[in-house]
């Protein structure tokens, strides 16, 4: 399909193997994360999302700190393995940091009553969007990433260490960095078990300017 969106999200894709380096300044890296958020889709264009971005040894301090919860709950004799995976976050660039502001959220629910229930839902899909459209801006810019769940293990560790509001709820993590493997081929489902559609739609003829 020859469409530049789609082209756009085709490149993006889990990446584990990262280095250190970025082809761009960690300045221009910075831009294209917060603008892809900024961007990104919220209900009643909320804007809950928030991110912190951690570069170099205070992106290896954040995966430092789930290594050490992880320690307290990892049998013994599978803790190597679960190390090597944390390295190979921490190894990359940088990570962000995925929040929701439990703050908005409630001031929704107190604003508009009869839609209480769903704001909390809204949230998270506010920051699903957020995450896959930095996924996105970052895989367009030849930078890998993957995106991560270790909340809440270091959570609290994470809000001392970097002064993160009360009300900012951890949601996701994205290490990112240079790409130092291949993809490999990404398989995908019959789209016939996938999607299903109905009617007919007019497309719009293209005039010619007078």
């Amino acid at each position: 399909m020859n469409n530049s969106l789609i082209q756009s999200i085709e490149k993006r894709r889990t990446q584990y193997a990262l280095g250190p380096e970025l082809p761009i300044s960690a300045q221009q890296t910075t831009a294209l994360i917060e603008a892809a958020i900024r961007l990104a889709p919220s209900s009643f264009n909320s804007q809950s999302s928030r991110a912190v971005i951690l570069y170099g040894d205070e992106s290896r301090e954040f995966w430092r700190l789930v290594e050490t919860a992880l320690g307290k709950i990892v049998p013994a004799e599978a803790f190597a393995a679960t190390k090597g995976k944390i390295d190979s976050f921490a190894a990359g660039a940088g990570t962000v940091l995925f929040y929701e502001d439990q703050d908005v959220v409630k001031g929704l629910q107190d604003k508009f009553a009869l839609y209480a229930d769903n704001f909390p839902v809204w949230s998270e899909q506010a920051s699903g969007m957020a995450q896959f459209a930095v996924w996105t801006a970052l895989a367009n810019a030849d930078i890998g990433a993957s995106l991560q769940h270790y909340n809440p293990l270091a959570d609290a560790d994470a809000a001392a260490r970097w002064n993160i509001p009360a009300a900012w709820k951890l949601r996701a993590q994205m290490p990112f960095g240079s790409n130092e493997k291949p993809f490999g081929e990404k398989a995908f489902m019959d789209d016939a078990r996938r999607f299903k559609v109905f009617g007919t739609a007019t497309v719009a003829e293209t005039r010619a300017a007078a």
